[in-house]
């Protein structure tokens, strides 16, 4: 069973190569070194580590990315993370806005087992409470195709899908205007000025 820490930067990679729009998913060491909040030489470090197990593939000045066998371990891990979260929102009753930091202690702890009946318990959801898609228990999960609200504006009703930014104040924001994913939104006007969407 990996290691907290290999879980980790596995995820972390993953969703880095999710964030890119181009095919080619090499994630800039820098890039990585930054999401994982480490110096660059530790990044280094564990990424031959990962590489030397057959988990991603590393070029030196050009980035990593997952091979198969680190790929389904990353998708695991997240379906664990998205599956706790769910789980902390909907049964535990937790603000959307904290279930992240709780989430990240017990994706590492919790039995395959009382993963798979929280997924039963919560009838097998599609999405976390921000609107991540919960990987499958197995397989790939295909790519969820939205546009963000920016791409949007000529469309006037809309309803919110994914809230992409989770940190904690702009999740508080969005619970006080009660926006969450399922809300249906009106677009009223756009100042392109300011950019600042009502």
């Amino acid at each position: 069973m990996p290691t907290s820490t290999v879980e980790n930067y596995l995820k972390t990679i993953y969703l880095q190569q999710q964030k890119q729009r181009s095919a080619a998913k090499t994630v800039a060491m820098g890039k990585l070194a930054k999401a994982m909040d480490v110096a660059p030489g530790t990044a280094t470090s564990m990424i031959k580590t990962l590489a030397d197990s057959g988990l991603v593939d590393y070029k030196p000045r050009t980035g990593v990315h997952l091979t198969d066998k680190g790929q389904t371990l990353a998708l695991h891990i997240l379906r664990r993370h998205r599956l706790l979260e769910q789980f902390l929102v909907e049964v535990l009753g937790l603000d959307w806005s904290e279930v992240h930091d709780e989430a990240e202690v017990l994706e590492h702890a919790v039995s395959d087992k009382v993963l798979e009946r929280i997924d039963e318990y919560l009838g097998h959801p599609d999405t976390d409470p921000h609107g991540d898609p919960i990987p499958p228990a197995k397989g790939k999960h295909a790519p969820v195709q939205l546009k963000s609200l920016a791409d949007s504006i000529d469309q006037k009703q809309l309803t919110v899908a994914r809230i992409v930014d989770q940190g904690r104040e702009f999740l508080q924001f969005m619970h006080q205007h009660g926006l969450r994913p399922g809300t249906p939104i009106t677009i009223i006007s756009h100042d392109r000025i300011v950019d600042a969407i009502t």
